[in-house]
Parts: structure tokens; sequence; C-alpha cells
């Protein structure tokens, strides 16, 4: 994420007062760009789009942005970061293999529900630029780790022996990520929203043996 300019510290958005030209940093950018993407589509969002968001001039933008991909790439990586972090809590590494799979699961709704423009964008990629199939290789590569995790639930009697997990974790992780589609922040009972879905999936999907 880098940035070829640093804007002041202190920030106006549009409509400031006096008419001041609101200022920006990649930072700032960042959740504007990631709105634009989310609502357009990716390659129908142009740099004048994003400017005229933000209420700049598109030389203005490129001031702290070299380009749209740089600020895709940033917008995963803020995904992506969040949820292999999840992999590296010790109630992730730690306890049965059906343990941490629960935890995981719960890890991932607290992370869409705290992220959810930037995981939408990651799960609404689909392979067009370098950019795009490096974040899908890596949401595959998650899965895979959902996958290990369900074969090896199976392996140690946790789970029915007849559950197969590739597809288990194809399961899991649509149901989870179903959530950008009609999760909304502020809804009621959204604190109790990762135990509940843990619950479900624990009742069908990952139930135990």
């Amino acid at each position: 994420m880098e940035s070829t300019e640093t804007a002041p510290p202190h920030r106006h958005g549009r409509g400031s007062p006096g008419g001041r030209r609101p200022t920006y940093d990649f930072e700032s950018l960042l959740p504007i760009a990631v709105a634009e993407f989310n609502t357009r589509g990716y390659d129908a969002t142009s740099m004048d789009h994003l400017a005229r968001t933000a209420g700049i001039t598109k030389s203005s933008f490129y001031n702290h942005v070299e380009g749209k991909e740089g600020l895709l790439r940033a917008a995963l990586e803020r995904a992506l970061d969040q949820l292999f972090g999840i992999l590296e809590e010790p109630t992730a590494q730690e306890g049965s293999a059906l343990e941490r799979l629960r935890h995981i699961i719960k890890r991932q709704v607290e992370v869409l529900m705290a992220e959810l423009p930037y995981v939408t964008l990651l799960l609404r990629v689909r392979g067009n630029t370098d950019v795009e199939r490096w974040a899908l290789a890596r949401r595959k590569a998650f899965d895979a780790t959902i996958a290990s995790l369900v074969a090896d639930a199976v392996a140690d009697g946790e789970m029915d022996d007849d559950v197969d997990p590739w597809l288990a974790a194809r399961v899991l992780s649509g149901t989870v990520n179903s959530l950008i589609e009609w999760y909304r922040p502020g809804r009621a009972g959204a604190v109790q929203l990762p135990d509940r879905i843990v619950d479900l999936v624990s009742s069908g999907i990952i139930r135990p043996a």
C-alpha cells in the first residue's frame, strides 16, 4: 500500500466549510475506492469515477495513488490479512480439529462483519487481472485449510466418516460468505450472529459423529 505523497493529517470531506477542497492520503482514499468497486464493479470503475466521488481532481488523486490496481491490491490484502490472521490465533492451532474448525468459522463471521466492504470486494473478484488471480489463489489456500481440518476431524472420529472434506469446506465457505448479501451493520442480533452461525453449521454441516 504505497503512497507517493502524504496529505496533511487534518482532512476535510465533501462540503467542507468555506468550500475548501477535501484533502486525502492513501488510507482515506481506499474506502472510497472500495465502495466504488463494489457498486460499479472494478473493471467499470475509472480513475475519473474515483476522483469525482472523492471530490478532487484526477491529478490530485494521482498524487496519492499510482492507479486503481494499487487500491484493489491494498483492499484485498486487508481482507486476506484478516482472514489468514485467524489461522495464527492460538485457538485455531490448539485443541481438537473440530474445536479449531468451530473457532475459525466464528472468527470468519466476525471478520466479515468488521470488514464487510473489503471482504465483499474479495468475494467478487473474478480473476481478470494479476491481482485478482493472486487473491483467488489465496482464497483457495484458505479453503484448503478448512478442508484439511474437516479431514482431520473425520480421521479422528469427531465427524461422520462419510463427510467429504472438500465439499464440506465449500459449503461452509458458501454459508459464511453469503453474509455479504444480507448482513448490514447495526442489524438486531448482530452480536450473537457469529455464535448462531457456528451453532447452525454444527447441527448440520460439521455435526459431530
